[in-house]
């Protein structure tokens, strides 16, 4: 009877700790900044996933306006530290086709701050799990762009070895929409894999 009883609660235990595990898993935070590029452009819709490993380590794409042009350069390049041969985070960066001195319009202001110290809206393109990190890896990124949204969240990573800065794998859900995201919860479903 004591062990019926005391394995029962070994279960329950158990039981609420991966319900409290799963619930702050799906709880993200939702992280806001705005480009510095201010203006009435929008874009084509568009929700894809993105999955990067060492092998396929760099992911681009255009990015068509509202009237089907070529209007940005949608890429995701592997940050890898000088000095280092190895990926420690993935960056993201949205380059504007018609202005070639803007190759990242996802920063808040032009020329990006010197200070390493950061702030957490000017690394929302960086997509960094390391615990030092501005921005949780997990976290629901929406970036405005002139009159679009820009969201991203890391779905998921892998390092190599486990306990080591190194990954070899990401995978990305992005998501172009000309409505602010922030209004509906953008988790609701996973986007189909690029």
């Amino acid at each position: 009877m004591r062990m019926n009883l005391h394995l029962k609660t070994l279960l329950l235990s158990m039981t609420l700790c991966m319900a409290l595990r799963l619930s702050a898993q799906s709880l993200s935070p939702t992280v806001y900044a705005e480009s510095f590029r201010q203006g009435t452009g929008h874009v084509v819709e568009e929700t894809f996933k993105v999955r990067l490993n060492l092998q396929d380590a760099t992911y681009r794409e255009r990015i068509k306006d509202s009237r089907g042009a070529d209007r940005y350069t949608f890429s995701i390049v592997p940050h890898i530290p000088p000095g280092d041969n190895k990926v420690t985070s993935w960056h993201v960066k949205l380059g504007d086709l018609r202005h070639s001195i803007y190759d990242n319009v996802l920063l808040s202001s032009p020329a990006p701050s010197d200070d390493p110290a950061g702030t957490t809206k000017d690394s929302l393109w960086q997509l960094d799990p390391s615990r030092f990190a501005f921005v949780p890896v997990g976290a629901v990124r929406v970036i405005k762009v002139e009159s679009f949204y820009v969201v991203l969240q890391v779905k998921a990573y892998h390092f190599t070895p486990p306990d080591s800065p190194y990954l070899d794998s990401m995978t990305v859900a992005v998501d172009f929409r000309n409505t602010d995201p922030r209004q509906t919860d953008p988790r609701q479903a996973d986007p189909p894999a690029k």
